[in-house]
């Protein structure tokens, strides 16, 4: 279900007929006119970070309904997050209904399904009593890109600003009042224990948490804070018995801890649940931890107190300098203005002329919270802490970061941050590099420089792939390469990839694994990711076999069904229902059934071509957003984010952006409930960026952009490498979706899609657009965006030659399903003419090579059978001239040697003789 969301308050009319495009046209063979460079004058304005903070969608039990997002005070990949925490808890610390702050915690993250950090709440009190919470209005709150600042109940307001790795605070305090400050060093949103010291004008220690999803994690934040006047008392807050509450001003240094506040609902692959909806909100009390500052102030000349505060990952010391390094004695003011200027410089990248004021706060709403994280770790002097516990150093001049949502981000927002900042993204690269190195392994979902081993699959290669394709190159790849391909056959980077790497999938009995069918497809996208980073670099061999791993999906394809299925070790198929979540992960099977996204064309091919691919998209998208048990979409997870840009690979580029736009509009608003799940450090937003773009980056490890339609009627996208894609798409609206024309440089195209070359360099696309569709644009084979198989680009035809110099046949000549392959005497009829095609199999009078009933034991029979695409039709050459069946780990064989006419061929296991040796068209 979903609830209809206008993205316009009032819609700009559109009429029905065509909109001309009068600009961006140059003769044949002349240079395209310059770009006309739209500027946006301070995109900040048009922030609303409530947007993820109240539920938008039902809570689907995989992390609950809201983006799951908080208001406070970051810079861009900022390593301080400082925020209100309501009294009621909502992953991301801050519940919009709730009218009530605990404290402002030094760090967060963005959008997750669990919870984490909530380190260190700071809270201005009165009287030198502390306090649970204190109530506000949201009336009286004041955000933007950078600050906060809200106005409680009884006085009291709190300002807040952050630059990348400290914070400021001005907290001013209504006369007749002692100014009280509460620091918590043993709170976090997790169990957490810490130590606070006080000085005379100081506050320091740390806090140690950790826990996500209910794992082992563990981290230490260190914080240092330097107020602006001596305090005029302090001491630490008593826990238990009659004085609880009350402060022991004899106290200067204090540990203690504190049980956490988060539901935390298992989700690796070892252990995996989903949450439930009644444990989303729990209001707990929140006693003082034992390790709880209280100190007081003397107000009487200045009402306002001013806090400088510093986090490290690495010790206080650290922290004192990122805050001297960073703050120095910069004044409030300037500091806050400081960080909305360094978000204006991040957000303007992407400037769009037109739309409607909501449609803009809708794109930089979303473009904010996709650039929140990953969050820097390393101090202003590089250190940070590795892996494996030891202080490393960054490169000079470049940062390390932490907080990889691995799982969710590797789909679009590593690209738009790699489109936008390719030298930012690079080092977010090298920063995974870095983690498998101190490792000995790739985790799925980091946080604070360790694993938890959160969600399935392999994402952190596709990351750093993804990132080098976009121009993000400056970061060793070839480690990467290396650690990765090492890492995959480690279980904690990848669970069962035992069975994986022998027999081409994860088997439904395979023990230890969540979601059997969806990990090995969410292994294939790591597989094709490193293939084409391998290619890149000039790794040919690894490429190769790269390639041929990322086919695995076809080890699951049920001809039968058109699915892609969950499989037993014996190779047979269990029971099955599209609806159903067994052997998934937070999704069904119907919507994994696309989970192909680099090679559309062979899935849409298995499925029974394009009419019927269409068929079956156009009923997936009969509803958005059903959740992970249906037979639709589930656009408020990440399974499904891909599938809408699908259609332009089957030739009905308007369905995907007739999709798209219907997605943008229904399910995102400008609103606390703007988001339909959770926003997962930026991936949800991220979407929302490409969709209102009109292009998406489709295949991991590459850089070609999808194209739906622009929403806006002119964009203009700053690189930050000096590349700049301008848009034009006059009348550009809600409804006037549809494409009726393109040029890319001046040049028409009827493609649907950007190459990585446009995508590098930048260049001019312009859009006709209608509010009607145009089925014919686009529809041309040859003009679909690129797909990637492992047979040879170019098929070639010709006799298979085995033993005895005779040819591979078809029995009797027969182009009949069963038709026996056999051997026989060359005589160069079509019986003898078989194609090697680009989907790995090899053809002949109009069938394909198969295994009799997909055996993969030995002795099974070898035939000729309608093309369908699975396993059972793979032929991969290999360098002793064998012909590997990738399902059966077996090869195609000549019963006994016998090279009589009419020995019938069979799989046998791979043994390098002359029986297995064959020479097929190149």
């Amino acid at each position: 279900m979903h609830r209809s969301r206008s993205l316009t308050s009032a819609l700009v009319p559109v009429a029905a007929a065509v909109l001309a495009v009068g600009v961006l046209t140059a003769p044949a063979g002349a240079a395209p006119p310059p770009p006309a460079r739209v500027t946006v004058a301070d995109p900040a304005q048009y922030v609303n970070a409530y947007v993820g903070t109240r539920q938008g969608e039902p809570d689907f039990g995989n992390g609950g309904g809201a983006g799951n997002t908080f208001p406070g005070a970051s810079a861009p990949l900022g390593m301080v997050q400082w925020s209100p925490d309501t009294a009621t808890y909502q992953h991301g610390g801050y519940y919009y209904d709730d009218q009530r702050i605990s404290g402002f915690s030094l760090t967060h993250i963005s959008g997750a399904g669990c919870g984490d950090y909530g380190t260190t709440p700071f809270m201005p009190v009165l009287d030198g009593r502390p306090t649970d919470h204190t109530d506000f209005r949201h009336a009286d709150e004041t955000i933007a890109p950078g600050s906060y600042a809200v106005a409680f109940g009884n006085g009291l307001r709190t300002e807040l600003a952050a630059t990348q790795r400290t914070g400021i605070a001005r907290f001013t305090y209504p006369a007749g009042h002692t100014a009280s400050l509460t620091v918590d060093a043993g709170k976090a949103f997790n169990d957490a224990t810490g130590s606070i010291s006080i000085g005379a004008d100081t506050l320091s220690g740390w806090t140690e948490s950790g826990g996500f999803c209910g794992t082992g994690n563990r981290y230490r934040v260190y914080f240092h804070a330097q107020f602006d006047r001596p305090f005029s008392s302090a001491g630490i807050v008593r826990t238990g018995g009659a004085d609880a509450g009350t402060v022991d001003t004899a106290r200067r240094t204090a540990t203690g801890g504190s049980e956490g506040v988060a539901p935390q609902a298992a989700r690796t692959a070892q252990d995996h649940g989903t949450g439930t909806g009644e444990d989303q909100h729990p209001a707990p009390t929140r006693a003082a931890s034992g390790a709880q500052a209280l100190v007081s102030f003397d107000t009487g000349t200045d009402r306002t107190v001013t806090a400088r505060v510093g986090v490290s990952f690495v010790s206080a010391d650290g922290a004192r300098a990122n805050l001297a390094a960073e703050q120095g004695t910069t004044a409030f003011d300037p500091l806050r203005d400081g960080a909305r200027a360094t978000w204006n410089d991040l957000l303007g990248r992407i400037a769009v002329d037109g739309g409607t004021t909501t449609q803009r706060r809708i794109l930089y709403t979303a473009l904010y919270h996709a650039l929140l994280h990953p969050s820097v770790i390393s101090d202003t002097d590089g250190r940070y802490p590795g892996f494996d516990g030891a202080i490393r150093t960054a490169r000079p001049g470049h940062a390390q970061y932490a907080d990889y949502s691995g799982w969710d981000v590797y789909r679009s927002q590593v690209q738009l941050l790699a489109l936008l900042d390719p030298a930012r993204a690079a080092d977010v690269a090298q920063s995974v590099v870095d983690q498998g190195a101190s490792a000995g392994y790739l985790d799925r979902w980091t946080l604070a420089n360790g694993g938890t081993g959160v969600m399935v699959g392999d994402p952190l290669p596709i990351i750093a792939a993804s990132i080098h394709a976009f121009g993000g190159t400056d970061f060793d790849a070839a480690g990467l390469l290396r650690i990765a391909t090492a890492g995959s056959r480690d279980p904690r980077q990848r669970p069962g990839h035992g069975p994986y790497d022998t027999i081409g999938y994860i088997p439904s009995d395979a023990s230890g694994i969540w979601g059997s069918a969806a990990t090995t497809l969410e292994y294939t996208s790591a597989d094709f990711a490193l293939a084409q980073l391998a290619g890149r670099i000039g790794d040919t061999a690894a490429h190769d076999t790269l390639m041929h791993r990322s086919a695995n999906w076809r080890n699951l394809l049920n001809s039968g069904s058109g699915y892609l299925q969950p499989r037993g070790t014996d190779h047979a198929w269990p029971d099955f229902r599209p609806a159903q979540q067994d052997h998934f992960v937070e999704g069904s099977a119907a919507q994994y059934a696309w989970m192909v996204p680099y090679n559309h064309r062979g899935l849409f091919d298995a499925m029974g071509g394009d009419t019927a691919a269409v068929a079956r998209l156009d009923g997936f998208f009969a509803e958005l957003n059903g959740g992970p048990d249906s037979e639709h979409a589930y656009l408020g997870n990440e399974p499904s984010a891909n599938t809408p840009w699908a259609y332009a690979y089957a030739g009905r580029p308007d369905r995907t952006q007739d999709t798209v736009r219907r997605a943008l509009t229904e399910l995102f608003a400008d609103a606390p409930d703007g988001e339909p799940g959770n926003d997962d450090l930026g991936q949800m937003s991220s979407w929302v960026v490409w969709a209102a773009l009109g292009m998406y980056p489709q295949a991991p490890g590459r850089s070609e952009l999808v194209l739906a339609s622009p929403l806006f009627p002119g964009v203009t996208v700053r690189r930050g490498n000096g590349a700049v894609i301008e848009v034009t798409a006059p009348g550009a609206s809600e409804q006037a979706r549809y494409v009726h024309a393109l040029a890319v440089d001046g040049a028409a195209t009827g493609r649907p899609w950007l190459s990585e070359e446009f995508v590098r360099r930048g260049g001019t696309l312009a859009f006709t657009l209608s509010d009607a569709p145009d089925p014919a644009w686009g529809r041309a084979p040859e003009d679909a965006p690129p797909s990637f198989d492992v047979g040879p680009a170019r098929p070639a035809t010709g006799p298979v030659v085995g033993p005895d110099a005779k040819c591979m046949a078809s029995g009797g000549s027969q182009a009949v399903n069963g038709a026996a392959a056999q051997l026989a005497t060359c005589d160069g009829t079509a019986a003898q003419q078989w194609t090697t095609a680009s989907d790995g199999s090899i053809r002949a009078l109009g069938r394909c090579l198969d295994v009799d009933g997909s055996s993969v034991f030995n002795g099974a029979a070898v035939q000729l059978w309608d093309c369908n695409g699975t396993g059972a039709q793979q032929w991969w050459p290999r360098a002793d001239g064998s012909l590997l069946n990738p399902p059966s780990g077996r090869c195609l064989d000549l019963p006994g040697s016998d090279t009589a006419d009419g020995s019938r061929l069979q799989l046998w296991d791979c043994n390098g003789t002359g029986a297995q040796r064959w020479t097929v068209p190149v």
